[in-house]
């Protein structure tokens, strides 16, 4: 495949990289949030008006019941991609499976943090090799803030390419790339080395850049939140939330000009769903919770590509001794393999998709 020339606004070049931080940085203006004339897609071949989901499994390889929870959502319900966590110890169960199952979409869910209490993995760099991903215990950090105040955008990308070089070694081909809790996201810098090497490796990374109508809920707080470092804040300590969007739009233009598939949308708070007070957590109620708030949100999607992600656990009484986010991620299997969110899915004429799909398309536009 011949190289891909990108053309930027303002180019740095770095030895062996490409700095897209002029280019974040360089979309500072108060002009309203401008909607895209047109979806990616449509850029992709999708009609005008189509409605594509993505339902994406996070955390493969965490845990046994995480493994066999991913499994089940997508052999027996409507979910469509999932990812590993390279650094944790049942990566090998799962890439055994995929490597059993090479039809399946998955990607990388590139991991910096470890944030369970007694259930902590290191990074796979080593802590000589990336001593700022390291916290006293020798584990990456529990938590984004640690990672940014401590770790370079050097040791964030040599985690990244180690994390790759490993599922490549393990005979492991990802479809794509995304971040466990958001770090990816969290400062301009590791942004950069993240697209970076998404472009350079010809793998498509998650980043939501159409009209992200479901991701505008997320930048007040949460993972998305660190997105708004995208632009400068005003005297009044205050941003811009059109400049924000504006700039994660320039964002995406620099993926897709890179050759790269695009998501239009992107919806993260399934997790934070909670089960009404003294609703009893049986598999019924659990199910049916969850189905009624996917049919809801599902709703509420606009036209373009939409991202979901899920965390889907066949949690136990044993998964409860490494987190207490046992009951929504079984909530999250349990709707997943609903006949009735696979039946509404059908009625409303949503399509789904998988990343490997979104690439050959994109390809497939780069090659004509």
């Amino acid at each position: 495949m011949s190289a891909i020339k990108i053309k930027f606004p303002l180019v740095i070049k770095l030895k062996h990289s490409i700095l897209i931080l002029s280019i974040l940085f360089s979309y500072f203006s108060n002009e309203a949030h401008s909607q895209p004339s047109q979806t990616y897609a449509e850029k992709l071949g999708w009609k005008k008006g189509d409605r594509v989901i993505m339902f994406h499994v996070d955390d493969a390889g965490m845990s046994y019941e995480s493994n066999q929870g991913a499994i089940q959502a997508l052999e027996k319900g409507v979910a469509t991609s999932l990812s590993v966590m390279m650094p944790c110890p049942w990566v090998p169960d799962m890439i055994q499976y995929l490597n059993q199952h090479p039809q399946l979409d998955a990607g990388l869910h590139l991991t910096h943090t470890s944030e369970w209490k007694g259930y902590r993995w290191g990074s796979v760099t080593g802590i000589k090799a990336s001593p700022g991903l390291s916290d006293n215990e020798g584990a990456l950090w529990n938590n984004v803030a640690d990672v940014v105040n401590h770790a370079s955008p050097d040791e964030i990308e040599s985690e990244i390419m180690a994390q790759l070089s490993k599922a490549r070694k393990m005979g492991f081909n990802p479809t794509h790339l995304d971040t466990h809790m958001g770090t990816l996201w969290a400062s301009p810098q590791y942004l950069e080395r993240y697209i970076k090497v998404g472009i350079k490796e010809h793998i498509p990374v998650l980043f939501s850049a159409g009209h992200n109508t479901l991701l505008r809920q997320s930048l007040r707080e949460g993972p998305l939140a660190r997105l708004n470092n995208l632009v400068k804040k005003t005297v009044y300590n205050d941003v811009d939330t059109s400049a924000v969007l504006n700039a994660i739009q320039k964002t995406g233009e620099v993926i897709w000009n890179g050759g790269l598939a695009v998501v239009d949308d992107l919806y993260i708070l399934s997790y934070d769903w909670k089960l009404p007070p003294g609703t009893e957590p049986s598999d019924e109620n659990l199910k049916k919770f969850k189905t009624e708030k996917y049919k809801e949100l599902l709703q509420s999607v606009k036209p373009g590509i939409t991202v979901i992600l899920i965390h889907c656990t066949d949690a136990g009484d044993g998964f409860k001794h490494i987190s207490d986010s046992g009951v929504t991620r079984k909530e999250d299997l349990q709707a997943m393999t609903d006949p009735e969110l696979s039946k509404f899915i059908q009625q409303q004429g949503f399509m789904l998709t998988t990343w490997r799909e979104l690439q050959e398309r994109r390809d497939k536009l780069h090659n004509n």
